[in-house]
């Protein structure tokens, strides 16, 4: 007996071009269309069906509402539905490659979040009693004691929330410092480099300090002449926010140089540690003369990054400021393990409490997890992977596409939009690879270099997927560089089309108006 007993075609005919093709649900094959909630939403229909309440008062007091919420009734197939058809229109690490480059988007392992989710870490509470917690509080030593190794440094804040919170931090520990010398009215003055993250003068101008702007050179890092014409009165030189790698994707080769010549001048080292993931196991910051470096465990170890949280940056500090470290930090003695809540002596300048309590649990125990799943010799090799997989974009792209700087990078490829034809900009680039299935890359960031592309692989990803990425990517750069015009109304292919970005960003609808649909 055969399948096809009718003689019906089995093989597909020539097909009509996929762009010719419209349909009257408004559907793509199994790519569902989704409208608003409130479009296909109504206030008659419910997942709920209960009978009117008997017998009972109203507590509200006579302010019962005038009319209806105007909210959307839905069945609960059409709740879920909703909100299956729109999780299938978001982007994933779990879906695909995730270019985004000076974030990390690199895979968790569902091991973390099943250690994350055992009894005794997902349900502590920051309230009980300490000999209650014991284990919860002796995983956060853990961990402080491999960021310490990592890092070769003697201190750590465990409390801070994320990157950002991180710096602050570390910005926070300086400032005290400066106290202790009774030098904070005078040493106000904190250096970064132009490719340093956004975060970087904001943390500064918020800890009180002026931000002075080091030129980048030729080769994407510090400009060290620039430097050093900025040292030449040093008296009010509080220290220097400098991202090593750096936001270019490059080593800053010269930072040993640049550590003495800031503490010379009286100054402190603050290095963002948002790019740790590139030489983590290779380099140990304070053997670079680092005073304070935030990690972000949301991108270093593992953690998932972006959405919203969880974040969280741990501060590593050196013995220099090491006694100005912000409380709780767990200390262990002949009782067990135990949070120190206040400080004497020599820290009696620190700053104090950072937040209500210590830190990011579920983000400890997922980046534990990973430390100890991966070992030491894997926490290296997973750096060492993240440079390589970079390096091969950066060779196969390189062939059509305009590298920012010569030679080799470390975790990230950066290119510039020269090799565009007139009218080509990298906004076209990047909405044409949502087409081609990809979250665009980081764009026109950082500022030192024209139409930047900011490409980040990290470790996760094969050869296989990198060259399936290059070759979506190499086709994009090749219709940019013949001026091919269709790139200015990509993504043709995304539920919605190109927005008009700066009406988006100057004028934009937030909130549902019935009125002003029904007039439309």
């Amino acid at each position: 007996m055969t399948m096809n007993s009718q003689g019906r075609p089995t093989t597909p005919s020539e097909a009509a071009p996929m762009t010719d093709i419209s349909t009257v649900s408004g559907s793509r094959g199994l790519r569902q269309r989704e409208d608003l909630i409130f479009e296909t939403g109504d206030a008659g229909r419910t997942g709920v069906d209960l009978p009117d309440p008997k017998g009972t008062a109203s507590r509200l007091g006579g302010v019962t509402r005038k009319r209806p919420t105007d909210l959307p009734g839905l069945s609960e197939p059409e709740a879920m539905r909703h909100y299956v058809r729109l999780s299938q229109q978001n982007y994933a690490i779990d879906l695909g490659l995730f270019p985004l480059g000076s974030c990390t988007m690199k895979h968790n392992p569902r091991l973390n979040e099943k250690t994350a989710r055992m009894p005794g870490f997902a349900d502590v509470h920051p309230l009980q009693p300490q000999a209650t917690v014991q284990g919860a509080l002796e995983l956060i030593d853990q961990l402080a004691t491999w960021l310490k190794t990592l890092t070769n440094m003697p201190a750590v804040a465990m409390s801070p929330k994320a990157g950002a919170h991180g710096e602050f931090c570390g910005m926070m520990a300086i400032r005290g410092a400066l106290m202790a010398r009774g030098e904070i009215e005078t040493r106000k003055r904190v250096l970064v480099p132009a490719s340093a993250h956004g975060t970087n003068p904001a943390t500064a101008v918020q800890c009180g300090f002026v931000v002075d702007e080091i030129k980048a050179d030729a080769r994407g890092r510090v400009d060290m002449d620039d430097l050093r014409a900025k040292l030449e009165d040093s008296s009010d030189i509080a220290g220097i926010m400098l991202t090593n790698p750096n936001t270019c994707g490059l080593f800053e080769t010269d930072i040993r140089e640049i550590a003495e010549l800031i503490h010379a001048a009286g100054g402190y080292f603050y290095c963002d540690g948002a790019n740790f993931n590139a030489i983590v196991g290779r380099v140990r910051p304070g053997d670079l003369g680092v005073d304070a470096m935030h990690i972000n465990l949301h991108k270093t170890f593992s953690t998932p990054h972006g959405g919203g949280g969880p974040g969280s940056g741990p501060t590593v500090l050196s013995e220099a400021l090491a006694d100005y470290a912000p409380v709780p930090f767990v200390v262990k003695d002949d009782d067990g393990f135990r949070l120190v809540e206040e400080v004497d002596g020599k820290g009696e300048d620190a700053f104090g409490r950072l937040c209500a309590f210590h830190g990011q649990m579920g983000m400890f125990v997922r980046a534990l997890t990973y430390m100890l799943s991966h070992g030491a010799d894997g926490l290296k090799q997973a750096a060492e992977d993240a440079v390589l997989n970079a390096n091969y974009i950066q060779a196969r792209l390189k062939t059509v596409m305009s590298p920012a700087f010569d030679g080799y990078c470390m975790h990230e490829a950066l290119f510039s939009d020269a090799f565009a034809a007139d009218g080509i900009d990298t906004l076209d680039i990047a909405k044409a690879m949502i087409d081609e299935g990809y979250h665009p890359m980081t764009m026109y960031f950082p500022l030192v270099v024209h139409g930047a592309m900011l490409i980040e692989p990290t470790e996760t990803e094969s050869k296989a997927e990198l060259d399936r990425f290059c070759d979506a990517m190499l086709s994009i750069a090749e219709k940019a560089k013949a001026g091919d015009m269709s790139l200015k109304g990509a993504p043709y292919l995304a539920p919605m089309r190109r927005l008009d970005e700066t009406q988006a960003a100057r004028k934009p609808v937030l909130r549902w108006d019935k009125l002003a649909v029904a007039a439309e």
